[in-house]
């Protein structure tokens, strides 16, 4: 009998594309999810005779085995049966025979090699197939990834944009993010980000053989989306300074940050913030096919020494003083959940987990941090893998202030200790809403069961006894506090006090506010105030001051009154940061001793609309038009929009704006020709050298050519 060749493979892209949801994927080859099984049609040199069966080989990493789980060999058989790989006829038609191949639920995510050789060929060497990529898939029941939800299964792993909540707590903002994961190349560049880890250039097998592990997975992304222990993808800077790069507030997306990557030799992008990193992390982790969303925490704790207390250092001003204070509160930050089981911890843990790329912190000697379990969070159990104390003290950590003294000695100053972990965002399923999901996180502030836990975190962290031991926690410096002083709260003051914002607070116009203190007695109270004022990044650190007055108030019996401040344009305009925030600081020094700090932190507002004149379709070009305000009362020119969206544009658009006089409304069109349907982002930001960017979005509902 003539030996029996393979002369075409059909890989059928769009029916395996469309049952395992990778159609989007603009790849040469067969992309598909694992525990899941899709066909090919083979066409052979002539029919194979009964007694001959096809045996096929996967294997994908280098040196693989069947050892490591990197390599397997299967044959044909009637069923699909077995744990492992199957294959299984599913028609034969003369020399045509499609086949059914199926991967184990937990196979080794990656880049595969098919190879086949028939049974009676022994000798003969497997003939290659071609390449296809196998992906996590929360479709799959057995997978650890599975999410049962079709509604968040369409938003966390196949939409393509999304939204990021930036801001203050009083005044939280959407900004867009274009994910971009089924864009050009960047399935390749999600591939190559693993690849380039220290662990596979130390030892590759071993490395690809624990793709088969989200967990294993999602901390080495972690790692790797940032650029600190490795020739990572984004390089941080939170000084405010982005000479040599770009600025993080002007990326729009992922996209073109990975292609930059990929086009540098993996040379690190610069420059990113938290929600750049988490940005750019969602679109790796939604290419790989794991369920994940960007999470925004107001109010966030970073605690670098895990003693749940976040203290600061002020002066007699509340100023904040920079070489004392080691903890620090930032007004957001952002960070990512995915969602997947976890085997090493039990099913009570299984669920979102953490996952945070900005290097903040090293976790066993790497800048990396989680997966680390919500559930766990929340319950205390800060003893569970991965890096469980560092992301509780995000969102449950007293906020605590010292007043410094000339002579080096410090005094509490009460204050608001409960601040933390406030309003924790992400973005609703299916809409543009923001949905609170804070008691995720942790059990309403203030309530029983709160402080059960975060009495049972603070004995995990410090080891306490029931019988509550006294443990000592030495700071930089050699300022030595107990813990149990750090839980004690200063002495509440017979006043109060509150900043009001008299009118909205707009970029390029004067900021108008008051103090307003009440006296709380029967008796009257003489209180100095000192008042301060900076503008700042939005990891709250200063960058030049903006005020600074004191005030001698006179408080009668039960009497409020107000201190009105205003701070000119001209005081913040040279050195307000792109984050457009302001922190003002009130130090109320009571009679008999009693101090009061009041704050408030301000971002400053500004407008961009974007209409879509008509309706949206695949193929046919649509005008936007787009408004904007000069925020300025001076006349400005040599402004641009920048424009991108994936499903709309293949590259950032740039469009000339004219020039703007003071406070002056212009609308500018444009056209857009849509390539994809379905509810598609579209980013327009107003960018000029005279003020930071007016950031704006729009969803636009695409339908499909007729």
């Amino acid at each position: 009998m003539a030996g029996i060749r393979v002369t075409k493979v059909d890989w059928q892209r769009s029916r395996n594309g469309a049952a395992h949801h990778t159609q989007e994927y603009p790849c040469p080859e067969l992309v598909v999810r694992r525990g899941q099984s899709f066909s090919l049609t083979l066409e052979l040199s002539r029919a194979p005779d009964c007694e001959e069966t096809l045996i096929f080989m996967v294997e994908t990493g280098p040196r693989a085995s069947e050892a490591l789980h990197t390599k397997a060999v299967f044959q044909t058989s009637e069923l699909e049966l077995g744990e492992g790989w199957t294959a299984a006829k599913e028609a034969q038609m003369e020399n045509t025979l499609t086949i059914s191949l199926a991967s184990p639920p937990n196979a080794v995510i990656g880049r595969y090699l098919l190879s086949i050789r028939l049974s009676s060929h022994r000798k003969h060497s497997n003939r290659r197939l071609g390449e296809f990529v196998l992906l996590f898939n929360p479709w799959c029941a057995e997978d650890d990834v599975f999410l049962a939800s079709e509604e968040e299964r369409q938003e966390y792993v196949l939409n393509d944009s999304g939204i990021i909540f930036r801001g203050v707590e009083k005044h939280i903002r959407a900004q867009g993010w274009n994910y971009g994961q089924f864009e050009e190349d960047i399935l390749n560049i999600c591939l190559s980000i693993l690849d380039r880890s220290p662990g596979h250039q130390n030892n590759p097998a071993t490395d690809v053989s624990c793709r088969h592990d989200p967990i294993y997975v999602t901390r080495v992304i972690s790692a790797m989306v940032n650029s600190n222990n490795d020739r990572g993808v984004v390089q941080g800077q939170w000084q405010g300074k982005y000479g040599g790069g770009t600025s993080p507030l002007h990326w729009r997306g992922s996209v073109a940050i990975l292609q930059k990557w990929l086009k540098g030799r993996y040379k690190p992008v610069k420059y990113g913030q938290c929600w750049v990193f988490a940005g750019v992390m969602c679109t790796v982790l939604r290419c790989l096919g794991i369920a994940t969303r960007v999470v925004s925490n107001f109010n966030s704790a970073h605690d670098t020494d895990q003693n749940l207390s976040v203290d600061k250092y002020v002066d007699s001003f509340g100023r904040t003083l920079e070489d004392l204070t080691e903890d620090s509160m930032w007004n957001f930050h952002v960070w990512n959940e995915s969602w997947f089981a976890r085997q090493d911890l039990g099913p009570s843990y299984n669920g979102w987990q953490v996952l945070d790329a900005t290097p903040q912190e090293e976790s066993e000697g790497v800048f990396q941090c989680g997966p680390a379990s919500v559930t766990a969070i929340r319950e205390g159990d800060v003893h569970l893998a991965h890096d469980g104390p560092f992301v509780f003290a995000e969102v449950n950590a007293d906020y605590v202030t010292w007043l410094w003294h000339e002579d080096e000695s410090r005094e509490r100053v009460y204050s608001n200790t409960k601040k933390i972990g406030r309003c924790i965002s992400t973005k609703a399923v299916g809409s543009n809403s923001r949905v609170d999901i804070t008691d995720l996180y942790k059990y309403p502030e203030g309530s029983r069961k709160e402080r059960q836990v975060y009495i049972k975190a603070v004995k995990r962290l410090f080891s306490l006894k029931a019988s509550g031991r006294r443990t000592w926690i030495r700071r930089a410096g050699g300022r030595c506090l107990w813990h149990d002083d750090l839980l004690e709260p200063a002495t509440k003051p017979s006043i109060t006090g509150k900043f009001k914002l008299l009118e909205p607070p707009m970029l390029g116009h004067d900021l108008r506010l008051a103090l307003c203190l009440a006296n709380l007695t029967s008796r009257v109270q003489q209180v100095r105030v000192n008042l301060s004022g900076a503008t700042i990044l939005y990891t709250r650190k200063p960058v030049a001051e903006i005020l600074h007055e004191s005030h001698a108030v006179r408080l009668g019996r039960q009497e409020e009154k107000r201190i009105p401040i205003t701070i000119s344009y001209s005081k913040y305009k040279e050195d307000l940061t792109e984050d457009k925030k302001i922190l003002l600081a009130a130090m109320c020094l009571v009679t008999k001793g009693e101090k009061l700090l009041v704050e408030k932190d301000i971002t400053l507002e500004d407008f961009i609309t974007i209409k879509v004149l008509g309706p949206a379709m695949v193929g046919v070009a649509v005008t936007v038009e787009v408004t904007v305000v000069n925020p300025l009362l001076e006349r400005v020119k040599d402004c641009a929009l920048m424009v991108e969206g994936s499903g709309f544009l293949q590259e950032q658009l740039s469009i000339d704006v004219p020039t703007l006089e003071p406070q002056e409304k212009a609308s500018v069109q444009f056209d857009i020709t849509p390539s994809k349907s379905g509810p598609r982002q579209l980013q327009v930001d107003l960018v000029s050298p005279h003020f930071p960017d007016i950031k704006g979005f729009v969803i636009i509902h695409v339908a499909t050519a007729k």
